[in-house]
């Protein structure tokens, strides 16, 4: 055991040969019995989560705790698999069931995206940081403590940047920061699994000794809608750099929020945490509710509790779970059987050691990606689109690859291409709720349509209505589409002006009111135009053969 402990020194190994404990040949569960209370704690008073009007002066203040797991095949300290819903307790090493005699061992691959993530939300990497013990007693923690650090984490002293619609008409782009208190890294727990029926709590360990990144936010946002935006904008930034899936309906990423209120100028009010939070839209509702519960608490001269509440969102309430009145002493102590985490630039590899057994701070600040604020800014300089369609454009996951597939086979402009995206695409896949990839028009079938289009072959309505019949049956071709319906642009001059003839014939009320000066009504002759064309004409054509023939 001495050796192995000294094996570890300041150099980090990959967990690739710990031995697995067999917890049995089947499915088992760890059972402890316990008293189930009937009793389900509900607030007093339901609050709507639509907003109210705050009083005057009187403002929320949210600082968030983010836990992303990383994107990791082994455990932290183990050897142990990471996969999800793995039959319970199959996943479990020596070390993840506490076994006395077991050490833990660095898994290289957590450091590097530990730190990655630190680079990329502009954080300060501290060559040298510690592992603390944190204790506390939880039956999903079977060593009674866990792996943290507290004293010096790997990274602080960050910046998040996030964008979201806001103004009147919610379309005007809001660009907004949130300091990074720092990020460190630490084990996750196990899992509880409560069968009140039996009045039992089921063990699962597969969980435990999961590698986990805490990003612990300043309370700098005021409102749920901001907090939900710096969410959005970190998990996409954890999802480009690959360091963690960020899936919140698989627990990968895990929020909690710091409410409380105040008026600005004074000291900060009592705050309530409200935890594990899994959607980004439930935890703007939650904080939301938190804000207004709290400022009609203090109007009725209650005090805010400092306590511990979850989301109910069948009820769409917070709802107590703890209080956090007594300090809790989680009794923090170095961790005995970790030395000092170091990393490292090139330059300053100590001789000895094997730089391939290290992490190379320089080396990942040059592999970084180009990140989702880089990229929105490209997009806007590159094809002179919208800020707020960059932003769909990046959010939205496959939407950008579309778009610039269809932009490098087509010659419209990329304007008329964002439009056709947005409304028609974006339009068609939430009415049918698709991902981009289950989208049955394939970006070479926009390119063709957009190309008649610009070709003059096809109307614009006409385009359209190719567009739907490819939603249908993706089999054909747009140029299949168009020649089997006879949808081609009409372009003889004489018929055209034969059918708008016969529609201003058929409209003496409109022809009338054009001859009194209301030229709107001309766009009523245009689109009876257009039905008996079927889309079939030109706009600009149709308007000039009916200006033409209504004039007095």
């Amino acid at each position: 055991m001495a050796a192995a402990s000294a094996g570890l020194g300041s150099m980090i190994y990959n967990c690739n040969k710990q031995k697995h404990v067999s917890v049995t040949s089947n499915i088992v569960y760890l059972v402890l019995k316990r008293r189930i209370s009937t009793c389900v704690c509900r607030p007093q008073s339901k609050l709507q989560t639509k907003k109210k009007s705050v009083p005057q002066g009187m403002v929320g203040v949210i600082g968030l705790e983010i836990h992303a797991q990383i994107n990791s095949l082994t455990k932290l300290f183990s050897g142990s698999q990471v996969k999800f819903l793995a039959p319970p307790n199959s996943l479990v090493s020596f070390f993840d069931a506490s076994l006395p005699g077991t050490l833990p061992v660095l898994n290289k691959r957590c450091v590097e995206a530990a730190v990655m993530t630190g680079l990329a939300l502009n954080c300060s990497i501290n060559r040298k940081s510690l592992f603390d013990r944190k204790h506390y007693f939880y039956a999903d923690m079977p060593a009674g403590y866990q792996i943290t650090q507290q004293r010096l984490p790997i990274a602080v002293d960050g910046t998040l940047t996030y964008s979201y619609l806001g103004g009147p008409k919610r379309n005007q782009m809001i660009t907004k920061s949130v300091h990074i208190k720092q990020i460190q890294l630490e084990q996750d727990s196990g899992k509880s699994l409560h069968d009140e029926q039996r009045n039992q709590t089921l063990i699962d360990l597969n969980r435990a000794g999961v590698a986990l990144m805490e990003l612990v936010m300043e309370p700098e946002m005021s409102c749920g809608e901001e907090a939900a935006a710096a969410v959005r904008e970190l998990q996409l930034i954890l999802q480009t750099l690959g360091t963690s899936k960020g899936n919140m309906a698989e627990g990968q990423l895990r929020v909690d929020a710091n409410v409380s209120v105040h008026v600005p100028g004074e000291p900060l009010g009592t705050r309530a945490e409200v935890k594990n939070i899994n959607s980004a839209r439930f935890l703007a509702r939650a904080i939301d509710y938190e804000i207004q519960r709290q400022i009609e608490l203090l109007e009725q001269g209650g005090v805010v509790q400092n306590e511990t509440r979850s989301w109910d969102q069948k009820t769409g309430t917070t709802v107590p779970m703890r209080d956090k009145e007594d300090f809790q002493d989680y009794r923090f102590m170095p961790e005995p059987n970790l030395p000092p985490l170091r990393v490292y630039d090139s330059a300053s590899v100590p001789s000895g050691l094997d730089p391939s057994q290290v992490v190379l701070v320089d080396q990942l600040q040059s592999c970084l990606p180009e990140l989702p604020s880089v990229r929105r800014e490209r997009l806007v300089q590159t094809y002179g689109i919208l800020p707020e369609h960059s932003f769909t454009l990046v959010h939205e996951d496959g939407l950008l690859d579309y778009f610039e597939s269809v932009v490098s086979s087509t010659k419209a402009e990329p304007k008329k291409v964002i439009g056709w995206v947005m409304k028609e695409l974006v339009g068609s896949l939430n009415q049918q709720s698709l991902q981009v990839s289950q989208s049955p028009v394939s970006p070479h079938a926009l390119a063709d349509i957009l190309n008649l289009l610009e070709a003059g072959n096809i109307s614009s309505s006409a385009a359209k209505h190719v567009f739907q019949e490819l939603w249908k049956d993706p089999g054909k071709s747009a140029e299949q589409v168009v020649r089997e319906q006879d949808l081609g642009l009409l372009s003889d001059p004489a018929q055209l002006r034969s059918i708008c003839q016969r529609v201003v014939d058929t409209h003496p009320e409109q022809v009338q009111a054009i001859q009194r000066g209301n030229h709107k009504a001309l766009n009523k002759l245009m689109g009876e135009v257009q039905k008996e064309t079927k889309g079939r004409a030109n706009p600009v054509q149709i308007r000039s053969i009916l200006q033409q023939i209504v004039s007095p």
